[in-house]
């Protein structure tokens, strides 16, 4: 089976807001929501539209030569980042080089019919090229929010989550994005927790290629899915913990990324709520099932309640229920 996107929804959008505009005041609800043209005002995504070679030559005289994570995919691997075929390590190569010897094989790959995949995935641009930031800035962001570019061919990242709310415009080539709710979790069949491709969970049904008589309930998840295709200077807003495929269309993409908020590392528990969930599966997965449905309990009422559990007890002997400053 090969799905056809055309017959998935799409992710509902916002012409008018850009980044120059917006400011700290700027809110974003629960849902995803595409940004068409919210960079469209950035010099790098204007030197794109004029010419990829432009682009390439401004990069890389910015470029300060620090050696950043990149990846190799063979090219019968199709671009999709994944497993090897006996799950014990992943079907790429890691590398540690510059995004100038990057883009050059991205540039000499492009005349190839069917070529090696290579990426950059999540560089700081604080770190490899700081002089790009000044003027493609995200002023409504804290300063202390870390733009990232990550650059390559056609590359795949399967359906995955992250623990922070991302806002991610395209500079040049093409973006496809297939979002799912959280709650589509038991639909998605996630890959082990603790060793994946990526740095968070994964699926491991092949979206463009799902095998539904091996992943039969992947078909509800198709269902609740939501996509778009960005163009350069479009953003998308993907709120923490909703599930997304993210697959470059072109054989030359830029995209710069900004992760803040969400389920972050936690300074009063010197934990993330990751890590807290690891622990829980460590403590409660062995219990009988009659005593992790009572723990299952107490976690609705105290965890997830959307309620105060703690109301009827006196404000000054609340403890741990009382309001976090």
């Amino acid at each position: 089976m090969q799905i056809d996107f055309s017959t998935i929804p799409p992710i509902r959008e916002v012409l008018g807001l850009s980044a120059a505009t917006a400011d700290h005041s700027t809110r974003f609800d629960y849902e995803p929501l595409v940004l068409r043209n919210f960079f469209a005002h950035w010099p790098l995504v204007q030197t794109a539209k004029n010419s990829l070679n432009d682009l390439r030559q401004k990069i890389q005289k910015l470029d300060t030569q620090i050696a950043v994570d990149a990846i190799m995919l063979a090219p019968e691997c199709d671009g999709r980042i994944f497993y090897n075929d006996a799950m014990d390590g992943f079907n790429f190569l890691r590398n540690r080089v510059t995004i100038s010897s990057v883009l050059d094989q991205i540039f000499r790959y492009a005349q190839f019919h069917k070529a090696p995949a290579v990426a950059v995935q999540s560089a700081l641009m604080s770190q490899c090229l700081p002089q790009l930031l000044p003027e493609n800035a995200m002023p409504f962001l804290d300063a202390s929010v870390e733009a990232r570019i990550w650059l390559g061919n056609q590359i795949t990242t399967p359906i995955h989550i992250d623990g922070s709310d991302n806002i991610a415009g395209v500079v040049c080539g093409q973006r496809r994005f297939v979002l799912f709710p959280p709650e589509q979790i038991g639909n998605l069949y996630i890959g082990p927790l603790d060793f994946a491709p990526t740095p968070s969970p994964m699926s491991l049904v092949n979206l463009k290629y799902p095998e539904l008589e091996k992943f039969p309930r992947f078909a509800e998840a198709l269902k609740h899915a939501r996509t778009a295709i960005l163009e350069p200077g479009d953003a998308i807003f993907i709120p923490n913990l909703w599930w997304h495929h993210v697959e470059s269309l072109e054989k030359i993409n830029i995209l710069i990324n900004y992760w803040w908020g969400g389920a972050n590392f936690s300074k009063e528990s010197n934990t993330t709520p990751y890590a807290s969930l690891m622990q829980c599966l460590l403590n409660f997965k062995t219990l009988p099932p009659e005593q992790r449905a009572a723990w299952g309990s107490l976690f609705q009422h105290y965890v997830f309640n959307p309620e105060d559990p703690a109301a009827h007890i006196p404000e000054q002997r609340r403890g741990i229920l009382a309001r976090s400053s």
